[in-house]
């Protein structure tokens, strides 16, 4: 039903309907944006992570952090997973929190901001006080219409910004667009920025990135230079992003939530560094009814790599499963490749395959907490729990 209504509502009269929804929700919790400093993340890739640098290296310096991304929400001392399958909630969801944050002693806020929420005015109502751009290339160019559209939708961002400060990743070949917006002051960072001092437990050079960035906001909120290198070295990733499951079986495993090919392709450069015999990568496409044309270029990049490609389901929502799962394997080499439907069956075949130093890599859901199916149906789920659950099985 709420696909109907999208579908044959003006788009003027849904723009006016999220607009309007976005400043009610801010009076309605009485502006508590307005009372707190607030960084803002947008980006193509890193944003979660670089929320979560930031609330790290800010609260090893004494303040009390909120944060919403969408792996984690999190007041003051209280973390957990955010399990809504969205990057920036509701506004009245959010509104709330950020009353939650204010309530609970929270001196800076930090949220993550998507495209889709820009688009729809998720954005308006929240007060930031800087914004970081992690970097920006293709994605959701079909919710988009086009790239130029995708980024334009992340422009509107930084104009209704106003002169506040901007965090650049001067790196990113369309930094300068960015840059000529409007902002009291202007900040760029690029990768030479990684200071020799810094030492951090986090694999590959985009969390250098992602780190350098989270460091320009903690210096521009006053945070001393030692405080920031020490918190560096403690840095902690974000659940389900290059997470490492333990096992007693001598099988490298790792979850990651890389969806679309420029992640993954950073991903594959990351685990050069680790030393294994055999790839088998379990992989979808994300996003039912989105971005289809990225699901044969999933499956040939998998091909390329991987000894072994098992395609499965990730998010249908209302798209055949199995039609999506044969348009990523059409570009797989057919002597490395299963296609299971059921992802824990694929989860569990990986597993069969797989010996003593031997790497599975499942991406695409990281640690999002359910599969979106037809109707707007959610099933709960967790990979993570899922490898632990199938490797007590096989024990």
């Amino acid at each position: 039903m709420k696909q109907l209504i999208k579908k044959f509502t003006p788009k003027f009269i849904l723009s006016w309907y999220h607009y309007g929804l976005a400043i009610l929700a801010k009076w309605f919790y009485d502006n508590p944006s307005g009372k707190m400093i607030v960084a803002g993340v947008t980006g193509t890739a890193g944003k979660s992570s670089t929320c979560y640098f930031i609330a790290q290296i800010l609260e090893s310096a004494g303040l009390k952090i909120g944060m919403t991304t969408t792996t984690l929400l999190k007041i003051a001392n209280k973390e957990w997973l955010n399990d809504k399958k969205m990057t920036m909630l509701g506004r009245f969801q959010t509104q709330k929190l950020l009353k939650q944050m204010f309530k609970a002693g929270c001196t800076v806020a930090i949220i993550e901001t998507s495209s889709e929420g820009i688009k729809q005015y998720r954005h308006m109502g929240i007060n930031y006080d800087l914004l970081v751009l992690t970097n920006l290339y293709p994605e959701h160019i079909e919710a988009h219409g086009s790239f130029e559209n995708y980024k334009k939708t992340k422009g509107k961002l930084f104009e209704h910004l106003g002169k506040k400060t901007i965090i650049i990743n001067a790196d990113d070949q369309h930094a300068d667009y960015f840059l000529d917006f409007p902002a009291k002051k202007k900040i760029k960072y690029n990768i030479k920025d990684w200071n020799n001092n810094w030492q951090m437990n986090l694999f590959g050079e985009y969390n250098k990135y992602n780190v350098i960035a989270a460091a320009k906001v903690a210096e521009e909120l006053g945070v001393e230079e030692n405080l920031v290198s020490q918190a560096i070295k403690k840095l902690k990733p974000l659940p389900g992003r290059l997470e490492f499951i333990e096992n007693n079986l001598g099988i490298k495993i790792i979850v990651d939530y890389s969806f679309e090919p420029k992640a993954l392709e950073k991903l594959y450069q990351t685990i050069d560094d680790i030393k294994y015999n055999k790839l088998i990568h379990v992989l979808g496409s994300t996003g039912g009814g989105r971005d289809k044309a990225r699901r044969p270029i999933l499956g040939k990049m998998a091909s390329q790599k991987a000894d072994i490609i098992i395609v499965t389901n990730e998010d249908p929502y209302d798209e055949n499963p199995q039609k999506i799962i044969d348009q990523v394997a059409s570009q797989v080499n057919k002597n490395k490749l299963y296609k299971i439907l059921d992802r824990r069956a694929a989860i569990k075949k990986a597993l069969e395959l797989a010996g003593k130093n031997d790497l599975i890599l499942i991406t695409g859901k990281g640690a999002e907490q359910a599969i979106c199916l037809a109707n707007d149906k959610k099933m709960p789920w967790d990979d993570r729990t899922v490898v632990r659950e199938e490797l007590k099985n096989k024990v």
